[in-house]
């Protein structure tokens, strides 16, 4: 699944388009079937733009998360469909995302809905790149949930969700999904001051049934909400914990910060490949082709072309389509001229 050394790939999601951007907030105007095409529409919109950009894998942007009913809290029953904003004014930042009630036991009948984005995705992808899927970790996902007297905690809310996090894993590559990425930020960010020995533990129990089954790989950064970080932005305390994670791939956050700790790669390298964040989403520097090369010789002095990916820091969802879409050209540029 790995064709050639130096991969380029993405973490997930991609700008909404304008358009988009308005029918997420204005889902009352439209009806069930119109949703659904403008969904699809925005799925061929960042296949285009990827695909456009010459990555070696793909994935649907996460077009269809739009809100609430269509995010994976909707597909979670027990949850009350509301949510509680800590601080609405000022500065944005991550204090001014929604939590949500639980108001019930937490399962998911249908799923978290990836299963059909990656089918979609399957139908309206060219040949040629790798299909990727995306699915929350359980205690990235346990982020957004209030504790109550059923789950007096954020570990307990973590536990309830590890099993439906795990069945969409498993219906994922029953589908054909050959390269999905379980997204853990939230370990990371709170890494210095959790247990980091008890993070693997739920990472692995999450994986454990497609390890071997695909290509897994996690994504550990420090926030982007509104271009913000919101984590403690050392990596140090997540290792080396973090490398006994069952995955064939680990992405680090590098270029937004200046790339410290890019000797860690090494370590990484050691035991999985790395993908190295080398595009600043929080920027609107559009990296030129000559700073990915120079970004990419500085990752090779600690880790092998045969171990290495490039990626943007983080997914592309907060970072305008036109600098999302030149940075991406200009990653696939640099890659390609170091290849040769």
């Amino acid at each position: 699944m790995k064709n050639h050394p130096i991969r380029t790939t993405v973490i997930g999601s991609y700008p909404f388009p304008s358009w988009l951007e308005f029918a997420s907030q204005n889902l009352d105007q439209f009806g069930e079937a119109d949703i659904i095409e403008i969904q699809e529409d925005a799925v061929k919109v960042a296949i285009h733009d990827q695909v456009t950009a010459g990555l070696d894998v793909i994935t649907d942007g996460e077009q269809s998360r739009l809100d609430f009913n269509l995010s994976f809290y909707g597909f979670l029953e027990g949850v009350a469909q509301n949510s509680i904003v800590p601080r609405k004014w000022g500065p944005p930042a991550h204090d001014q995302r929604g939590k949500h009630a639980i108001a019930g036991t937490l399962h998911a009948p249908r799923g978290l809905g990836v299963v059909e984005e990656f089918k979609r995705l399957q139908q309206l992808a060219p040949d040629g790149p790798v299909l990727k899927a995306s699915v929350p970790g359980p205690f990235t996902l346990s982020g957004r949930l209030l504790p109550n007297a059923e789950y007096v905690d954020r570990y307990a809310i973590t536990a309830a969700l590890v099993p439906i996090v795990r069945q969409e894993l498993i219906d994922l590559v029953e589908a054909g999904c050959r390269e999905i990425t379980v997204d853990e930020p939230s370990m990371s960010c709170y890494a210095y001051k959790s247990d980091t020995q008890r993070f693997v533990n739920i990472f692995n129990e999450t994986v454990e049934p497609v390890v071997g089954k695909c290509r897994l790989s996690t994504h550990l950064c420090f926030g982007n909400y509104k271009g913000h970080a919101v984590g403690y932005r050392k990596m140090a305390p997540m290792f080396p914990a973090f490398l006994d994670f069952k995955v064939d791939e680990m992405h680090v956050e590098m270029a937004n910060r200046e790339f410290a700790e890019i000797e860690i790669i090494g370590l990484i390298s050691q035991k999985m490949d790395v993908a190295v964040g080398i595009i600043d989403v929080k920027s609107y520097y559009i990296e030129t082709e000559q700073d990915i090369i120079d970004r990419i010789q500085l990752c090779l002095q600690h880790a092998p072309a045969d171990r290495l990916s490039v990626a943007p820091d983080c997914g592309l969802s907060q970072t305008a389509r036109w600098a999302a879409k030149q940075k991406l050209v200009n990653m696939v540029k640099g890659a390609k001229a170091v290849r040769l």
